[in-house]
């Protein structure tokens, strides 16, 4: 690693290099002379929030540059399959819908076909106070599919229009996690490694080429994940000022309303009305902010850090964490409050009785309609060949066939296959789910807050698929892991941060760390490689499709 991309040291040492196996985690701290030394205030600041080495400009540019290379990837030939894929049929139209009538609607049992001949009249018909009988019943929130339809009004109903956004979340959390792994490193290389490792992992690829909901979910969390660790810097930044300029006391500073925070909480939102499941994100993720908060204020040696943490930082925490993201989730519902037929929505019931009942009832119809989905979801047990249980998700056992065709002519030879799976890069995921076990050691043994925080975010997004495993069997499928894929990749980024070791270990340490680190990158791009024909519906023979399939039982 080149001197301009160093990784954080521990405990307030020269940012040369090295790994820091204590850094950030402030433990062991004495309780400060109340009138600390100038020398000493800079060492607690230099503790709390380490310098940003390198280049600002190539902090931005290369994360840019490989969000750059994954958008390319994305986008050329969007539009391959020309079809309606998997579970677009749900979306694709529900967000075109939404375009015309402001909620969900019934859409014609052959509008899969008119589409795909560019006929965009596929909608039942309804008379003007008979509405709710054409109104579609949905078991997902509305965001994800508000994001659907950008790409459709401004593109047409078309495979590209409707895919279209999805290519741009995709792109652009790449992006987000090249400099969230940056700020979690302090190392230009090493997010940049996480941006490319995540513009090659299949999975990812393929939901950015899928007008699905799970890579929304995926962007919010991975948003509300990066404004809170933004969020830290910034909060410890005032922590360290209020150290360096005011008396001590017990329990230290209230710390400001956090706007970053507060837009995490948007986020987090966010992603909850794109699926539920992003409440265990918003959960695990404010719990996770105030337990940073306390460590700041333990940090600097405030006798009752815990107590600080309670009355400076829990009652803003809630603005940020709670009614923020129930302000987001409201707002994406808007479509739904504002015409008349949505499924459930009662809208000539509320409107004969006054504003007032108008609200009144308005609010009930929404409650009740969300009690129906949520035993929706306790009962969907329907099997469905390309389920798969939680447990098997990181060893890529059952991936979903998105697409799949037999053409005619294409290939060269008489069989030919034409195919989208689901499924992450062998290499990554493997690489990553030893990544995680790496995690797991390096913070029982150091407490380190990165692999914490990684962990955490994981296993946000994979214990509760268990719950719903063991107690109602579920149908559940792999892309499910979608919003964890992220944290997965940054902890393959700690792992080579861990490998490619000091910057002042001996050049042969040195030497074998990046040449593991980049015989592992170069695995990856080409697993990825390999693998792009049947993540993209190309045209190939059969015999080629079938030497792709590494678990013949389970992905076939």
């Amino acid at each position: 690693m080149r001197p301009g991309f160093p990784w954080v040291a521990g405990r307030g040492g020269p940012y040369d290099g090295r790994v820091a196996v204590t850094d950030f985690t402030n433990k062991g701290f004495e309780q400060p002379d109340p009138s600390p030394t100038r020398e000493s205030a800079r060492s607690v600041r230099d503790r709390l929030v380490p310098p940003m080495p390198g280049s600002v400009l190539w902090g931005w540019l290369g994360p840019a540059l490989v969000a750059a290379f994954g958008a390319i990837l994305r986008f050329v030939d969007l539009d391959r399959p020309k079809a309606v894929m998997f579970d677009e049929t749900y979306y694709a139209k529900d967000g075109f819908a939404l375009l015309n009538f402001g909620t969900e609607h019934t859409p014609l049992d052959n509008a899969n076909a008119l589409l795909i001949q560019g006929n965009t009249d596929i909608w039942q018909r309804c008379a003007a106070d008979q509405l709710d009988k054409c109104a579609s019943y949905v078991v997902h929130p509305p965001l994800g599919k508000w994001m659907i339809a950008l790409g459709e009004q401004i593109f047409g109903m078309t495979p590209f229009g409707w895919r279209f956004a999805a290519a741009l979340a995709g792109a652009v959390s790449i992006l987000v996690l090249a400099r969230v792994a940056r700020r979690m490193t302090r190392s230009t290389l090493l997010g940049c490694l996480a941006g490319l490792l995540l513009a090659v992992d299949g999975l990812h690829f393929v939901l950015s080429r899928t007008a699905l909901l799970d890579i929304f979910l995926m962007f919010w969390v991975l948003a509300g994940f990066a404004c809170l660790v933004t969020d830290r810097d910034r909060a410890r930044a005032r922590l360290a000022a209020w150290y360096e300029t005011s008396p001590l006391d017990e329990h230290g500073p209230w710390l400001g309303w956090r706007p970053w925070r507060i837009a995490a909480g948007i986020c987090l939102g966010a992603a909850c009305a794109v699926k539920w499941s992003g409440i265990f994100f918003l959960i695990a993720f404010a719990v996770m902010s105030l337990v940073w908060d306390a460590g700041a204020r333990k940090a600097v040696g405030l006798r009752r850090p815990y107590g600080g943490a309670a009355s400076k930082d829990l009652p803003t925490a809630l603005t940020a964490m709670a009614l923020a993201p129930a302000v987001a989730y409201i707002a994406s519902w808007s479509g739904w409050f504002a015409t008349a037929g949505g499924w459930g929505r009662n809208w000539e019931r509320a409107t004969s009785h006054g504003p007032a009942y108008f609200v009144f009832d308005s609010v009930r119809s929404w409650l009740a309609y969300h009690f129906q989905v949520l035993g929706f979801h306790n009962g969907l047990t329907t099997p469905h060949n390309y389920q798969s249980e939680p447990w098997s998700w990181p060893l890529l056992l059952r991936p979903v066939a998105f697409f799949y065709e037999s053409p005619k002519t294409g290939c060269g030879v008489q069989n030919c296959s034409q195919a989208v799976l689901g499924v992450g890069t062998p290499i990554i995921w493997y690489g990553g789910l030893a990544a995680l076990v790496a995690m797991f050691t390096w913070y029982v043994s150091t407490r380190d807050w990165r692999a914490g925080a990684v962990l955490l975010a994981y296993l946000a997004g994979w214990l509760p698929w268990f719950y719903w495993a063991i107690a109602d069997n579920r149908t559940m499928f792999l892309f499910y892991t979608a919003p964890m894929v992220p944290f997965m990749i940054l902890a393959l980024t700690l792992a080579a941060g861990l490998v490619l070791g000091r910057a002042d270990a001996p050049p042969r340490r040195r030497m074998v760390g990046g040449v593991v680190v980049g015989a592992f990158t170069l695995l990856a791009l080409l697993n990825f490689w390999w693998l792009y024909p049947v993540l993209t519906a190309e045209i190939i023979p059969y015999t080629d499709w079938s030497a792709r399939m590494l678990f013949k039982k389970g992905w076939i």
